[in-house]
């Protein structure tokens, strides 16, 4: 099998910013002062007119874009996942409670940004905005799912979150695919277990099922690319399915993919859930891959945690 091409998510992001740019005036880009590492540079070259550098103020920069939006504008602010918590106050009380059509994108998040090291690797900012009332959460799993998304948050009205990796991931989708915000992709259909992932840990759910297979277990698995809101509909139908779940996130299973899946499940359809993630811990630096192994994060794990799931249904 032939390796796939590998590309950042957030390449993806300033790309289709620039074409979402030639097709609709009213799209501008903020950031704060990190548009080289953002790829929101992009469209700053593209379209220096409709492209504002806030600095290092994340607060202002939410700010500006929330006045942008109310005059029609629909701004997309750009910035490290872990400097967009500095202004969750302003998200909360200004975008959020006023929903407001403001796109805020957090790149090199999670523990997969490596040696930057543990206080720059956010793994609770999908906690933080899963939890403002009318905020959309995202996180794509590759390139062309990220600009697929970019363009469907300029149809989408309304404050959203969409979560970026600074590192390259193999790309899985081609040009036919049409993304749809709250609808889960099903990957591959099985029937003894589902494992719902999200992110970087798409690509690592694809591997487990390779093992899982070896072993003649057959799981569903599903690119969870919107937390919220949930496809609740197709983790119903797994549950009557499958019986039982892996959840798999780069993130705190605090508040991340793994409790909003709980959440729905003890809502109407109870099964036993496993989740691979960050357990309640920080992180270190260090290469990705070394990360992930160390924490728990590898395809070997998750084909782990599907065993167990499938023992305690």
């Amino acid at each position: 099998m032939a390796e796939l091409k590998k590309e950042a998510t957030r390449e993806g992001y300033g790309k289709a910013l620039v074409e979402l740019g030639k097709v609709n005036k009213d799209v501008v880009v903020l950031d704060a002062d990190l548009n080289d590492s953002t790829k929101s540079d992009y469209f700053r070259a593209a379209f220096p007119e409709r492209f504002f550098n806030a600095g290092i103020a994340e607060q202002n920069m939410i700010g500006m874009a929330a006045g942008l939006s109310v005059s029609g504008k629909i701004p997309y602010a750009s910035t490290f996942a872990i400097f967009s918590e500095r202004a969750i106050e302003f998200t909360r009380n200004i975008v959020a409670r006023n929903k407001l059509n403001v796109k805020i994108a957090g790149s090199h998040a999670g523990i997969h940004t490596g040696e930057d090291g543990k206080s720059a690797q956010a793994i609770e900012d999908i906690a933080f905005y899963r939890a403002l009332p009318n905020m959309v959460v995202l996180q794509p799993c590759d390139v062309v799912e990220t600009q697929e998304a970019v363009f469907a948050l300029a149809d989408y009205r309304g404050p959203s979150y969409m979560r970026l990796l600074r590192n390259p991931l193999p790309v899985i989708h081609d040009d036919k695919y049409g993304f749809s915000i709250g609808k889960g992709e099903v990957l591959a259909e099985g029937s003894d277990v589902a494992i719902l992932a999200t992110g970087t840990m798409v690509h690592e759910a694809l591997a487990a099922l390779e093992l899982l297979k070896k072993e003649k277990i057959s799981p569903t698995i599903v690119n969870m690319h919107t937390i919220k809101p949930l496809d609740s509909s197709l983790i119903s139908a797994l549950a009557k399915k499958a019986g039982c779940f892996v959840t798999a996130e780069d993130h705190n299973v605090i508040g991340g993919l793994g409790g909003a899946v709980a959440e729905s499940c003890a809502k109407g359809c109870p099964a036993p859930i496993e989740m691979v993630g960050v357990q309640d811990c920080f992180g270190e630096s260090g290469k990705p891959a070394e990360l992930y192994e160390k924490y728990g994060r590898t395809a070997k794990h998750i084909a782990l945690a599907a065993k167990k799931a499938m023992k305690r249904r």
